[in-house]
């Protein structure tokens, strides 16, 4: 089967490494960006060959028992990370100045911050000691979508900032749907002040879908043309 670098969608880029890669050991990362006027798959294939990413399930076995690093390469568009485990490999040591870890670092992209920690508290209050995928809004993004919301709360009818709420764009992971919740909730202290409308929370996109990474959507038509 044939390597699979290309995603064909922000949120399959970001299940891709949150769902499948980190839970694997794959921490260690290298971002990039192909200029404009670089053919993308050129770059894969040369990033592929270079460190010897397309290989077959069983000689990554073989590479982690021998104490060597398995890599995966993954794109959306313009942006490419290479993914590591920990072990043996020249990708080390060629990448040594730009290669984060991304229980330290979180990787970033399309207003997204990735990383890799405990789980935190559990629902009876005991501790997570176990580690997960931990998917958030950048700060960044998320000061800039509550300050738009809190804004709209002040001017809005309460069926404008429901539709608004509705067509968010982002994949709801657990972090992102309590900022999420917290935006809400700062929206309806304002227009409860205001004397305004609340807005229900079944408006918010707080059940995530999961999603094909590497396949293109398929357009079916729905009408006949006459």
């Amino acid at each position: 089967m044939k390597y699979r670098v290309e995603t064909t969608s922000i949120q399959g880029f970001i299940q891709q490494i949150a769902c499948s890669y980190l839970r694997h050991g794959y921490w260690f990362y290298v971002r990039g960006s192909i200029p404009p006027d670089k053919d993308p798959f050129v770059i894969d294939e040369k990033l592929l060959s270079k460190y010897k990413i397309a290989v077959s399930e069983s000689t990554r076995a073989r590479r982690k028992k021998g104490g060597r690093a398995n890599l995966q390469l993954i794109r959306h568009q313009n942006v490419f990370v290479i993914m590591a485990t920990k072990g043996i490999h020249p990708f080390f040591e060629l990448e040594s100045k730009t290669i984060r870890d991304i229980r330290h670092t979180p990787l970033q992209y399309a207003g997204y911050s990735v990383s890799y920690k405990p789980g935190g508290r559990k629902k009876d209050g005991s501790r997570d000691d176990k580690w997960h995928a931990h998917v958030a809004l950048t700060r960044s993004f998320y000061l800039d979508l509550k300050a738009t919301f809190t804004e709209r709360a002040k001017v809005d009818s309460a069926e404008r900032l429901a539709l608004a709420f509705y067509e968010l764009s982002v994949a709801p992971y657990a972090p992102i749907r309590r900022q999420l919740l917290t935006i809400h909730r700062e929206v309806n202290r304002i227009r409860k002040i205001a004397g305004r409308t609340q807005i229900p929370t079944d408006v918010l996109p707080l059940r995530r879908k999961v999603v094909r990474p590497f396949e293109r959507p398929i357009y079916r038509q729905t009408s006949k043309i006459r």
